[in-house]
């Protein structure tokens, strides 16, 4: 019984290192185009108000039964309200579901930092795309660089 009660509050236990499945650069143009731009190694956003940046897509990623991580470095400056990491995965049948970073949401003015968040795929889950997106609630200047989609294989 123990063992049982600990299982449900211990998440998913690494089968392997963690591996690189998309990282994103400078040069590659973002979904959303506008008010984003390269720039400091990364990208640049003037946000003018409550929007979801559309970064990248990644379409078949050939991934199962793994702990899917998003991981960006955001900087902000004079943002009026608060800025997150958004991934969606859609799984073939099922629809798409979402892992948002309100935790990790940055505001105001900040340095270099980096957020992360995860999406827990089990056995037989293989998404068939994997959307990377910024939200933003309000107003003011935010830099994305070295934005990443990670992969860790999970025990069964």
């Amino acid at each position: 019984m123990l063992k049982w009660l600990k299982s449900l509050f211990t998440g998913p236990r690494p089968a392997g290192p963690t591996q690189v499945v998309r990282a994103f650069s400078p040069g590659q143009p973002t979904i959303t185009q506008g008010e984003i731009r390269a720039e400091q190694s990364g990208w640049r956003i003037d946000a003018t108000g409550n929007q979801s940046i559309r970064l990248f897509e990644v379409e078949n990623p050939a991934v199962d039964q793994c702990l899917l991580a998003y991981r960006a470095e955001l900087k902000t400056e004079g943002l009026k309200g608060r800025a997150f990491l958004e991934m969606w995965c859609r799984l073939p049948g099922r629809g798409e579901f979402f892992s948002k970073g309100h935790q990790q949401a940055v505001s105001g003015t900040t340095n270099w930092a980096r957020s992360e968040i995860p999406f827990y795929l089990k056995q037989g889950q293989k998404p068939d795309l994997i959307k990377v997106n910024l939200v933003v609630e309000g107003t003011g200047t935010i830099w994305l660089r070295n934005i990443e989609l990670l992969e860790t294989p999970v025990a069964s």
